[in-house]
C-alpha cells in the first residue's frame, strides 16, 4: 500500500504524490504569540510533526516552514493590557513555544518566517492584486474583492452567494461585501506601522501566509496543514489571493486540518474557563504522555482531553516504557551466546507488526492503529521473552519497537528515579537475592521493608529482582 492522505480540497483520499519527489515541500501556520502555547497548539503541532517524520522515515526531503503572525490586533491588545512592548511579549512567548515543543518532541520547522521581517514582500502582494483588479482602497486599508475571484469556497465546500445572504452586515462604509477581507490595514495611534503605497499601516492577517509560503516554498507545493478553525476563513482566503495574483492552480496540492480539543466533552476556549496551557498540563503530566495522548486519535477527529483520558494515555505509554525496562533488565542477565543464532524466524514475525504500523501509516497517518501495531508487536515479544533470551534476540525486540516509537516522536528510553541512589538501591537489591538463595528470609524481609520505606517497590522475576520507584 501507498501513503494515502485525506485532502480537504478535494474532500477524498488520494496517493501522496509530491510535485518533485523526493521534494517534499509543507507549510503550516504557526502561532500568534500575544499568550502562552495551549493544547490546542499541541495537537496541531505534534498532528504536522507525525506528518513530517513519517514522511522523512519513506525516504522523502522535507522542508517545513511555519511563519509566527507577531502584528495582531490581539498583541496590540495583550502588550498594551500589560504595559509592555510588543516585541517583549511577543519574544517571550515565541521562546515559551520552543521550550514546550521540544518537551513534545516536536522537531523545529526548517524556517519560523515572521511577519514583520517580511513586509516589503506582503506590500509587493498587495500593490499587484491591486494592479490585476482583485484588490480596491477605502479609507482606512486595501482589501481584496471577494467576488472576483470565482472559486472563492471551494476549500470549505461554502458558495458565495449562500455566504454573502447569512453573512451579518459590517458597519462598514464602502466595503463592496461583508466577505471582502482587509489586505492592509491604516496605521492608528499608538500602533505599529509601516510605510506603503497606501499610507503608512501594517498587513491583514491573511497576506503574511501566501507571501511568506510562496517566498520560502515556490509559488506550488505540496501540504498547507493547520487547524480546522483555520480552514475558513483563513485558508480559503489564502487561496483566493495567491491564484489571483500567481494564476497558479492549484496553489497548494494538498491541504491538511487538525481536529478541535475537546475539554470534558466542551469544546476548548477561555470564555468557558476549560482552557488549558501546556505548561499547566506539564505540571500534573510527563509530556511524552500528552503526545501518546494526542497520537492516540486520528488527527482529523476531535479529542477529549480530561484528566482521566491523559491518566489513560500514561498507562498506556508505560507499558512501552516497562517492556523497555524489561527486556534492559534481562539483558543484564543474560550471557552472549557463544553459537549462531537464527534471527531470521524472529525478524519474519516482528515484520509482520512492521507491517501492520505501515499500513496504519500509510492510511491518511492513522496514529491510533499505529500505536496498536506497537503493542501487538510488544504482546508478541513478551510471549517470546519465555522462550527466546538470547542476547541478539533480545536486542532486536527492543530495537524493533524503539525504531516504531521513534516514528511517531515517542521518546521510550527508560528514566530512572532516584538516580542520587540508584547504587546503594541495587547494592541492597543484589544483597536481598544473596539472602534469598542462601534461605536467610528475615534478612531478605528486612531488605524488602527497607526499600520500602524509601518507596522502592520489588518484584521477583525468573531473571532476577526488578525494582522501580512508587508513582
Amino acid at each position: 500500500m501507498t501513503l494515502k492522505v485525506y485532502n480537504d480540497l478535494t474532500n477524498r483520499k488520494e496517493e501522496f504524490q509530491p510535485l518533485d519527489p523526493p521534494l517534499v515541500k509543507m507549510y503550516v501556520c504557526g502561532i500568534t504569540p500575544y499568550d502562552e502555547t495551549h493544547l490546542g497548539h499541541g495537537r496541531a503541532y505534534v498532528t504536522f510533526d507525525i506528518v513530517r517524520r513519517y514522511l522523512e522515515n519513506s525516504g522523502y526531503k522535507v522542508t517545513h516552514v511555519q511563519n509566527i503572525t507577531d502584528v495582531d490586533d490581539k498583541i496590540i491588545n495583550k502588550s498594551k493590557e500589560l504595559g509592555v512592548r510588543s516585541e517583549e511579549l511577543v519574544n517571550n512567548n515565541v521562546r515559551s513555544f520552543g521550550e514546550v515543543m521540544e518537551k513534545l518532541n516536536v522537531k523545529p520547522a526548517d524556517i519560523y518566517p515572521k511577519a514583520t521581517e517580511h513586509i516589503p514582500e506582503m506590500v509587493r502582494w498587495i500593490g499587484g492584486l491591486v494592479d490585476r483588479g482583485f484588490a480596491y482602497l477605502l479609507p482606512d486599508g486595501v482589501y481584496f474583492e471577494v467576488s472576483k475571484f470565482k472559486d472563492y469556497g471551494k476549500l470549505s465546500g461554502r458558495k458565495l452567494e449562500e455566504m454573502e445572504a447569512g453573512a451579518r452586515v459590517e458597519v462598514h462604509e464602502g466595503k463592496r461585501s461583508p466577505l471582502d477581507f482587509a489586505l492592509w490595514k491604516n496605521a492608528k495611534e499608538g500602533e505599529p506601522s509601516w510605510e506603503s503605497p497606501w499610507g503608512a499601516g501594517r498587513p491583514g492577517w491573511h497576506i503574511e501566509c501566501s507571501a511568506m509560503s510562496t517566498k520560502y516554498l515556490g509559488e506550488q507545493f505540496d501540504i498547507h496543514g493547520g487547524g480546522l478553525d483555520l480552514e475558513f476563513p483563513h485558508h480559503e482566503n489564502e487561496i483566493a489571493q495567491t491564484e489571483a495574483l500567481t494564476g497558479k492552480v492549484p496553489w497548494v496540492k494538498y491541504w491538511l486540518h487538525n481536529g478541535f480539543i475537546n475539554v470534558n466533552r466542551q469544546k476548548m476556549s477561555k470564555s468557558l474557563g476549560n482552557f488549558f496551557t501546556l505548561k499547566e498540563i506539564f505540571d500534573k503530566f510527563d509530556p511524552m504522555v500528552v503526545r501518546f495522548f494526542l497520537l492516540s486519535t486520528h488527527y482529523r477527529s476531535p479529542i477529549n482531553y480530561s484528566d482521566g483520558e491523559i491518566t489513560a494515555a500514561g498507562e498506556g505509554y508505560s507499558k512501552i516504557v516497562e517492556f523497555i525496562k524489561d527486556v534492559d533488565f534481562i539483558l543484564t542477565k543474560t550471557v552472549e551466546s557463544s553459537i549462531d543464532i537464527e534471527l531470521e524466524d524472529l525478524q519474519e514475525e516482528l515484520d509482520k507488526y512492521n507491517d501492520k504500523f505501515k499500513l496504519s501509516m500509510d492510511d491518511d497517518f492513522n496514529t491510533a492503529g499505529a500505536l496498536a501495531a506497537i503493542f501487538e508487536m510488544i504482546r508478541f515479544c513478551r510471549k517470546t521473552l519465555k522462550d527466546e533470551n538470547e542476547k541478539e534476540c533480545l536486542e532486536l525486540m527492543r530495537s524493533s519497537v524503539i525504531e516504531l516509537c521513534g516514528v511517531l516522536g515517542l521518546n521510550i528510553e527508560p528514566r530512572t528515579s532516584n538516580l542520587e541512589h540508584k547504587t546503594e538501591i541495587d547494592q541492597l537489591v543484589e544483597e536481598r537475592e544473596t539472602a534469598r538463595k542462601n534461605k536467610d528470609f528475615k534478612w531478605a524481609d528486612q531488605i524488602r521493608r527497607e526499600l520500602d520505606e524509601k518507596g522502592i517497590m520489588l518484584e521477583d522475576t525468573p531473571y532476577g529482582t526488578k525494582w522501580k520507584t512508587r508513582s
